[in-house]
This record gives structure tokens, C-alpha cells and sequence, in this order.
């Protein structure tokens, strides 16, 4: 199988695109009435490693779904007029999540350079995991 476009060219070319917020910036956000942060990491990620308090969790592979509104799955949230912070663990998903919500029409949207791991290392607000039991 002959790749056209790996997944380093399909981040440069996001990248190019789309918002990237340094974390500081993120962090200052947070709490901000005209702001979703927007959680794509797998709910066994966010149960392992915390969650954003007030962050809306959209697993990365609904978002396209979740976003146009003819979609049966389509959420309200994103038919709202506000700024939409994406993150994921690291950045990566969340560069291609804010291009393709770019791309569907989203016009305030940006990304976490970093993501969830930045946010934390960076003090940001976080819930920590519940221990098991």
C-alpha cells in the first residue's frame, strides 16, 4: 500500500491552518462563558489521566457527526456562536479535529498546542481520576 499523504503532512497542512493556542494561553480561557473546550480523548483516557472541569466530551471519531446539524447525532452545543477549544492528549488529534471543524463551517476554533498532558503539566484546572475500587 502506497501512502499519499502520512500523517506528519496531514499535521503540518492542520497546522498551517487552524489556531494554535500555546497552553498559558488555554489556560486563560478557561472558565470563560463564550468558551467550549472540547474533550476528544477516548472516555478510558480521560478515567486514567482526569478531565477539564466543564470541558464537553466529543470522542474524536462522533466530531464530524456531532457537528453538522443535518446529522442525526448532531449536538446543539455546536450550533452555538461561541469559540471552540479542541484537545486531545497531546495535540495531535486535536489539530486535525480543528481543521475539519474548520472545514464544516465552525468559525472560532483553535487547538491546545500540547494538549490535555501541556494543559496539566501547566497547572491548568483538572479533576482527577476517582481511585478504583
Amino acid at each position: 500500500m502506497q501512502i499519499r499523504k502520512g500523517y506528519k503532512q496531514l499535521l503540518a497542512e492542520a497546522n498551517a491552518e487552524i489556531e494554535t493556542l500555546p497552553v498559558a494561553d488555554a489556560v486563560a480561557l478557561s472558565g470563560q462563558p463564550d468558551v467550549v473546550f472540547v474533550d476528544l480523548r477516548d472516555p478510558r483516557e480521560m478515567d486514567r489521566e482526569g478531565r477539564m472541569p466543564g470541558a464537553f466530551p466529543c470522542t474524536r471519531g462522533m466530531l464530524e457527526f456531532w457537528i453538522d446539524p443535518e446529522s442525526p447525532y448532531a449536538k446543539p452545543i455546536f450550533a452555538e456562536s461561541k469559540r471552540f477549544v479542541f484537545f486531545c492528549a497531546g495535540g495531535w488529534r486535536s489539530a486535525l479535529a480543528a481543521k475539519t471543524a474548520q472545514d464544516m463551517g465552525l468559525e472560532r476554533v483553535a487547538h491546545i498546542e500540547g494538549g490535555f498532558g501541556a494543559w496539566k503539566k501547566a497547572g491548568g484546572p483538572v479533576e482527577e481520576p476517582k481511585p478504583k475500587t
